[in-house]
């Protein structure tokens, strides 16, 4: 009892020590910065966001890019709800028991599309283990649906792993998308902190099952430094990925959404994006987007244009 009461005395002594951010964050850099390039067409693409009731992962993530995509019609569809059920530190849509799926969010999706004249769409999705298939077949809707409405538009799906879910993933890769994009995220040693919901070589496993199944569809991941990761352990996860012969890489600054999120380690500078760019290409991807605000989706479509371009010449 006299040990609690000095505690208590203590505690009530130093009012600092209660509610201490637990990671606090660091300030940004001046080359971490996004712009409103056109405001009429960012105000179009949120109406039509809003009219067709969608969610987009450029808000309920937080992307730093959202005011330059919505600016260019361009936005990235999170299907499924906006309540995942994992818990990933570094990520900020919010967790929780989702709702039921909408059986009428592949038409809102291909609709939205036609609207804002898509040529290439990214849809995304939280992820769904409450789901015997993880989601998979609500995949397949949504993209056979946009392909019906928008045939000229090439598609690229952001899908989670499908972890304990058997074969389920070949339902998305039976809809036959032009890029099936699954984001590794950090290096292996991190996982338990930063992904703990997740296996790493789960991840890689399905992207090389992707390219085993059919060769035709492009393969992309996605890489966030700054989590607290060295540069061999950067360089062996390239190696991983194109042992798996993913095409597709993307490798963006992590920046921590608030302090109860993992802690940044560092921001890097523009110039080592630059190299961990040149690397990436000298390994034999076919894409590569490094820069500190690169996502996955971030000029996504100007990147799949270009390879259609170059295979054509």
């Amino acid at each position: 009892m006299k040990n609690f009461i000095q505690l208590k005395n203590m505690t009530i002594r130093h009012p600092e020590k209660i509610n201490k951010p637990i990671n606090p964050i660091k300030k940004k850099p001046e080359w971490i910065k996004s712009k409103l390039t056109n405001s009429k067409e960012f105000f179009f693409t949120k109406k039509i966001v809003n009219q067709n009731n969608l969610t987009t992962v450029c808000q309920e993530a937080n992307c730093p890019n959202i005011t330059e995509c919505w600016s260019k019609r361009h936005a990235t569809f999170l299907i499924m709800g906006d309540t995942c059920t994992r818990a990933c530190a570094f990520c900020d849509v919010k967790t929780g028991k989702p709702k039921k799926l909408d059986i009428l969010e592949p038409f809102k999706i291909s609709s939205a599309i036609k609207k804002l004249n898509l040529k290439h769409a990214v849809i995304t999705s939280v992820d769904r283990d409450d789901l015997d298939d993880g989601g998979a077949y609500h995949f397949f809707k949504v993209i056979t649906e946009t392909r019906k409405k928008n045939p000229e538009t090439t598609i690229e799906v952001l899908t989670p792993d499908f972890l304990r879910k058997g074969e389920s993933y070949k339902k998305v890769i039976e809809a036959k998308p032009d890029v099936f994009n699954h984001n590794i995220e950090t290096v292996p040693g991190l996982y338990r902190k930063v992904r703990p919901g997740s296996r790493y070589f789960a991840s890689v496993e399905l992207l090389k099952n992707v390219k085993k199944i059919d060769k035709n569809i492009f393969t992309k991941s996605g890489l966030m430094v700054g989590l607290g990761e060295n540069k061999d352990e950067i360089l062996q996860l390239m190696d991983d990925l194109r042992s798996a012969e993913v095409d597709f890489l993307t490798v963006g600054q992590y920046l921590q959404p608030s302090v109860k999120h993992h802690p940044l380690s560092r921001y890097y500078h523009p110039d080592e994006f630059k190299e961990l760019e040149s690397i990436a290409k000298s390994k034999g991807f076919l894409l590569v987007s490094s820069s500190p605000l690169t996502r996955s989706s971030y000029h996504a479509d100007k990147d799949f244009a270009k390879l259609q371009k170059n295979r054509i010449n």
